[in-house]
């Protein structure tokens, strides 16, 4: 990790919520029985962790020195980052000056699209770094929302899935999935701090109290894989696996593909949803919802 902290305000808030998430117990520290005024370990005990002077990491937490790479790490061990946290931690300290980026190309490529049409049997939809939905093939628009319904500026897959009432109520555990996608969102801050499509969603999203709160404890994280439970009105409860695929030659979009154990009930509703009419497997939206109109 260098020590080049191009944005401490950001650092020191990330260090200041890891510290808050831990216990003395949890790090092998005696419990004094003292009070403590905030939740977490304190300054001095992560300094003493990390066998630096309160001080020292004061300093750092506060952006008034940089950490040198021996000492992020000691810091990193200190408050036992996970490997998505020490990524975040190692972009956030890394990056060197640049100009704002290009908006990255929007466009699907002809090879993502062909492959989209060609998986009839496995819903699949394209996201950019600030989960803006690029493309996506016939079954996406069935199980979860005809996307061509909804304003090019709201497409967003994190956007809708805080807005749109029959998107949320597909998710089992929609609190669970949403919380995932703000701690994606919060790793690519440190990636592209400058990115204006990622300023202008979370200007946008900042009225969600939910979202609001998870951004705030900044949690990060980057899962390829996984698996989600949707409640479908047409073929009831599916149990889907879903997994991202990254193409070296649009590295900032990614296809993420759902598909459902060979054999299974969630493989026959799949298949159910395919062979109905396009109008007739869309989730049953009203034409309110589908255009993508904000509450209230």
């Amino acid at each position: 990790m260098s020590s080049s902290n191009r944005d401490p305000k950001e650092l020191g808030s990330f260090l200041m919520a890891r510290r808050a998430d831990l216990e003395p117990a949890q790090v092998g520290l005696p419990d004094t029985g003292t009070p403590r005024r905030v939740a977490g370990l304190r300054r001095e005990e992560v300094a003493e962790l990390a066998a630096i002077s309160t001080d020292y990491y004061t300093r750092i937490e506060q952006g008034r020195m940089r950490a040198s790479a021996p000492v992020l790490e000691a810091i990193t061990q200190a408050l036992r980052l996970t490997d998505d946290q020490r990524t975040y931690l190692a972009d956030l300290v890394g990056r060197a000056p640049v100009d704002p980026p290009a908006r990255p190309d929007r466009a699907v490529g002809v090879h993502t699209r062909r492959l989209l049409d060609q998986l009839t049997e496995s819903p699949a939809v394209v996201l950019s770094d600030t989960m803006d939905v690029l493309g996506w093939n016939r079954l996406t628009a069935a199980l979860l929302v005809d996307f061509e319904q909804i304003p090019e500026e709201d497409r967003n897959y994190v956007w809708l899935l805080f807005n749109d009432p029959a998107l949320r109520a597909l998710y089992d555990d929609w609190e669970s999935g949403a919380h995932a996608c703000v701690a994606y969102l919060r790793m690519h801050t440190a990636r592209s701090p400058d990115d204006p499509r990622l300023h202008d969603l979370i200007a946008r999203m900042a009225s969600h109290a939910d979202f609001d709160r998870w951004w705030t404890a900044r949690d990060v994280a980057v899962q390829g894989t996984g698996n989600k439970v949707f409640h479908h009105p047409v073929v009831g409860a599916l149990t889907l696996d879903w997994a991202t695929l990254t193409s070296s030659a649009a590295p900032d979009q990614h296809v993420v593909m759902w598909t459902a154990e060979p054999g299974s009930s969630s493989e026959k509703g799949l298949r159910i949803l395919a062979a109905l009419p396009e109008e007739s497997g869309r989730s049953g939206r009203s034409a309110e919802t589908a255009s993508g109109r904000r509450p209230g």
